[in-house]
Parts: structure tokens; sequence; C-alpha cells
């Protein structure tokens, strides 16, 4: 049984937010690989993204799309939300070994239709990395 709390619409704030941080490693990108299929040479190939803009291998972009999701699901507003939408904008890229931090804000809260609307962020030190929006729908406790 997980110990995850349940997400609940009266418990929910505007303003309110949570944050994450999770460091990209080598094997994060290779596993993003065989999961999606999304083998560009820019994430695997060292000597390819050498010649790049970039100047060595970066994440896959998604990846930090994919730490917003976990905080969705898991611990803000947790189990039970059900995603409907994201928008995301990626300013600039993540490469291995970099720390993201994962920031989620509550920007509009409709307890009628049970949908909640977040800001996304993430961000490697000051650098804005990702911008998105979200909506969810999250359970109520009036059912």
């Amino acid at each position: 049984m997980s110990d995850m709390k349940e997400a609940c619409l009266e418990a929910l704030e505007m303003g309110q937010s949570y944050s994450t941080i999770n460091v990209v490693s080598d094997e994060d990108i290779v596993k993003f690989s065989e999961v999606t299929g999304d083998v560009n040479p820019i994430h695997l190939d060292e000597d390819y993204a050498k010649k790049s803009i970039f100047g060595e291998r970066i994440a896959h972009g998604m990846i930090s799309a994919g730490y917003i999701s976990a905080i969705f699901g898991t611990k803000f507003p947790g189990p039970g939300s059900i995603y409907l939408s994201q928008s995301l904008k990626f300013r600039a890229p993540v490469k291995i070994g970099d720390s993201v931090e994962t920031t989620v804000t509550i920007v509009e809260l409709n307890e009628k239709r049970k949908r909640v609307t977040l800001n996304c962020e993430c961000k490697v030190g000051d650098t804005v990395v990702l911008t998105g929006e979200a909506q969810l729908m999250v359970p109520s406790e009036k059912g």
C-alpha cells in the first residue's frame, strides 16, 4: 500500500507551490531514450554533440517535463490528480549533472469544475530552462 496522500481539491489554495530538485544523469538520458525511442544523437553521441551549438550532450527536454508530472501524481496535488493539459516552452538546455529545480504554483482554482491551473517552471541555478502551464482535475471531498 502506498503512503502517498490522495489529492483533495478543498486542501488547495491560490499561490500554493511545491518544488523538487533532481540531478540529471547519463543513465537517466539513456533510459529515457530506450523507453521513448528518442535516440537523437544530441542526447547520446558525445562526438556528434561536441559539433552542435551546445558543445556537449544535452538531456531530452521531456525529462524536465517529467519532473512536473511526477510532482502532480505523487506529491502535489498528489494521487488521484488527472492531467488534462500542459503547455511547455523549452528555454535553455539541461546537461548531464545539472540539478533541475522544478516548481509548480497554483494560479487558478475552479471548484465547480474540480480544475486546478498551475504555472510550471524548471531552473538550473538561476537559468530558467522550461516554463509552462498545466491544468489538472483534482478529486473533491464533495464527490
